[in-house]
């Protein structure tokens, strides 16, 4: 049995690729190990199980790499290239000989300085990129899949499943990323909010406002070239992609909030409502953006148990989950 450490040791080797890679990078998140070479980017997943997502056999890498590929294609299809085999006999070698030990998924590379996190940060994002992204999300959600089994997964069963879920998984970072007090606080709000809301729920999923959604849309997966990419669709668990359309939505809005970019937050949510004509979600909106800077805190926070992340890398991990976690309890706090 090969360790995927060995893995992705070997992928910084550039005669394990099939072009001239030039010189290798690697980028690290919770769930992926990322190699840019100079023209595309190869992903490995991680073998990681969190709960909400196992990655854990190499055939089930597989499978989620071919469904990475196929969902991503929706709104980035000439960047999302294939799914490749890594190859060890003698060496190792995408797509060489002897047995496969792991797969990546194959994308053309983008200009790093055009992700919209960098653009943010030199000031280079206006209201005419974000009208353009506003558009192209709500072209996307009127084409997505929805069907009865999609629509379930708005159900309030659902929601508190998701909810539950993430006080069950943050309890073990309370007094290190998230206070007892914000803890308990959106906890109690949101339950408020439910049991208030049961009917404007259950009206969403009646007019089909619950669909194969993105799932994971914030400036850290949105370049902006000639073309604007929209990448890194949520493919591990269909709870999270299977969502009301507001939830997509309210991600890239909290995301431009917790920037400090409140103006582009908001001209967003206009544009998109104007292109969508669905007003009723900002009837949601305060409690989808609450869930969603509570899932980056938790997720962020998860980084504190990966041993492969540095002590540095960990520190910086404490603040911006505390910085989530209390962005999510002043969404709270707007419910009513």
């Amino acid at each position: 049995m090969i360790d995927q450490k060995q893995v992705i040791g070997a992928l910084m080797n550039p005669e394990v690729y099939e072009e001239d890679p030039g010189n290798v990078e690697l980028v690290q998140t919770h769930l992926s190990a990322v190699f840019l070479t100079r023209r595309f980017a190869y992903k490995v997943k991680k073998a990681v199980n969190f709960g909400f997502l196992d990655f854990t056999t190499l055939e089930k890498r597989r499978c989620f790499c071919e469904e990475e590929l196929k969902l991503n294609r929706r709104l980035c299809g000439d960047m999302y290239l294939e799914v490749v085999p890594i190859n060890k006999a003698n060496a190792f070698k995408i797509k060489g000989g002897g047995e496969t030990v792991e797969y990546a998924v194959k994308m053309k590379r983008m200009p790093q300085e055009k992700i919209m996190v960098k653009l943010l940060e030199e000031n280079k994002v206006d209201d005419k990129i974000i009208d353009r992204i506003a558009k192209i999300i709500a072209e996307f959600h009127s084409k997505a899949e929805t069907n009865s089994r999609i629509s379930d997964f708005g159900s309030l069963a659902t929601i508190e499943t998701n909810w539950k879920e993430n006080f069950e998984q943050t309890e073990e970072f309370i007094g290190k990323t998230i206070s007892a007090k914000n803890f308990k606080l959106i906890r109690d709000r949101v339950e408020d909010f439910i049991k208030k809301n049961t009917t404007l729920f259950n009206k969403r999923m009646s007019e089909k406002r619950v669909r194969d959604c993105h799932g994971d849309i914030h400036s850290g997966n949105i370049f902006v070239t000639n073309e604007i990419y929209i990448f890194d669709a949520i493919e591990f668990n269909e709870r999270f992609r299977y969502s009301d359309i507001a939830a997509d939505v309210a991600f890239l809005s909290m995301d431009l909030d917790f920037k400090k970019r409140i103006d582009l937050s908001n001209f967003f949510v206009k544009k998109y409502v104007e292109y969508s004509g669905d007003r009723e979600l900002m009837k949601l909106l305060p409690f989808y953006k609450c869930y969603r800077a509570y899932v980056r805190g938790k997720v962020t926070s998860f980084k504190l148990n990966d041993p492969r992340i540095s002590i540095d890398d960990k520190n910086a991990a404490i603040n911006e989950a505390n910085s989530y976690f209390k962005l999510s309890s002043a969404y709270a706090k707007k419910f009513s």
